[in-house]
């Protein structure tokens, strides 16, 4: 039995009112001034409180550029054309992650080849990617899934002997760190999401950075029409536009959309990463505190890297502990979720994002009313899968389950979730299996 453990009684086992245990963000008085003095100058639409954002996001991640977006999705949509990703070419995605790592490529006149994801990590299998690589593969999109870095060493060599770019999707994972670098500045370009419920939020936000100016130059181009070189009420003729090829197009945004960030957020935004690196190692050692509770239980285990590396969880955005049923008695993940949502725990629920691979958007949607679904529509390779093709990104459900996201390293609170995740596992573990 784990030493440090307190008996866990017969009753339910949370009953501690969590207060703000999981607020999240932490908005203070500085937050709240910052967005005031943009709504009082009506500067919402501007831009001069976002290019000082920028430059502290890039800064603080260790890169030439940044550049702000209206949301994570707009970024990563971007971040494609950037790479040259166009119609009838392909991208690389694991199957399990949300829409928005992907579905940009459909709207470009790509199509997505999923690949797998380790059980472990629940990121994209470097094993599974290699031979997925068309004459036609333009880039790969890799997602630090729950705050997870993905093995990026594999990854990169695959991509500089192919001649393939790696889009990274940083949006669960502002400030983890592989192998002692941020993740985000490991690939060609990264895009990631700041939205409200992100580790790292702003409201309704996204970033994007590079090192690589002809690409930083290409996002500009395509949906930032503002700073091509065109005066406006907010910004001078100081074009950042250097490539004569797109210098030509100054004024208008090539996606035909605006991309630029609500400068509310881009003000919340500063004042938030003045705090962050201090708000998320408070995250880390809560979030470590639980696991080292568990340690030895059967049938659960952390999803977290090893730190030896130098690697971290970072904000540690969507926790999720593996699941290991037959240590269980066979007892389903969504049965155990159950049985812990009962000791009072909220967020207990199983796997994670569904596979995207099998869903119709991927096999039939038709968005340029061409009369053929898009993912073929431009002669592009077949590249559609189904059901039984991708096993672990299938099987998610059986794979991983949700824990609390302490935003604050209470020990006695983080004592009591950790102790109904424990009462429940061993109530089913097999003879001789106790912690």
């Amino acid at each position: 039995m784990n030493p440090t453990l307190r008996p866990v009684p017969a009753e339910k086992t949370v009953t501690l009112d969590p207060g703000d245990l999981f607020t999240w963000p932490i908005i203070t008085r500085e937050d709240e001034e910052a967005v005031l003095a943009v709504l009082r100058q009506g500067a919402m639409s501007g831009t001069a409180v976002t290019k000082e954002f920028e430059k502290e996001w890039a800064a603080w991640n260790g890169v030439k550029y940044a550049l702000g977006y209206c949301n994570g999705t707009a970024s990563l949509q971007a971040a494609l054309w950037a790479c040259g990703v166009g119609a009838g070419d392909e991208v690389i995605c694991p199957s399990m992650t949300y829409w928005a790592s992907c579905t940009s490529a459909l709207a470009l006149g790509a199509s997505v080849h999923f690949a797998d994801i380790d059980p472990v990590t629940l990121c994209i299998d470097p094993a599974d990617i290699e031979h997925r690589i068309g004459p036609r593969t333009r880039a790969i999109v890799v997602v630090h899934y729950a705050g997870h870095p993905c093995d990026m060493d594999p990854i990169m060599e695959i991509a500089r002997r192919r001649g393939v770019k790696v889009v990274e999707d940083a949006s669960h994972a502002h400030g983890a760190r592989y192998r002692g670098r941020k993740v985000g500045t490991l690939g060609d370009i990264a895009g990631m999401s700041m939205m409200a419920g992100k580790c790292f939020a702003a409201g309704e936000a996204g970033m994007m950075v590079t090192d690589d100016r002809r690409l930083y130059e290409r996002c500009i181009s395509y949906g930032h029409y503002e700073r091509t070189g065109v005066a406006t009420r907010w910004n001078a003729a100081d074009s950042a536009i250097t490539d004569p090829a797109l210098a030509e197009f100054a004024g208008i945004p090539l996606s035909g959309a605006k991309h630029r960030m609500n400068q509310t957020c881009s003000a919340m935004g500063r004042v938030q990463l003045k705090y962050y690196d201090a708000r998320i190692a408070e995250i880390q050692r809560a979030m470590n505190r639980f696991w080292g509770l568990l340690d030895g239980v059967p049938g659960i285990a952390p999803h977290r890297i090893d730190g030896k590396d130098g690697s971290t969880m970072g904000g540690w955005y969507f926790p999720r502990g593996l699941y290991r049923g037959g240590e269980l008695g066979g007892l389903s993940c969504a049965e155990f979720c159950a049985e812990v949502a009962q000791e009072g725990v909220a967020g207990c629920g199983p796997g994670a994002n569904a596979p995207l691979h099998v869903h119709p958007v991927f096999h039939k949607a038709d968005l340029f009313n061409q009369g053929k679904p898009t993912v073929i529509a431009f002669g592009q390779r077949d590249v559609r899968q189904g059901s039984g093709t991708l096993p672990h990104a299938e099987n998610i459900r059986e794979l991983c389950f949700g824990v609390p996201w302490f935003k604050h390293d209470r020990p006695e609170q983080i004592e009591a979730y950790a102790a109904a995740y424990r009462k429940v596992a061993l109530r089913h573990a097999k003879p001789g299996r106790a912690a």
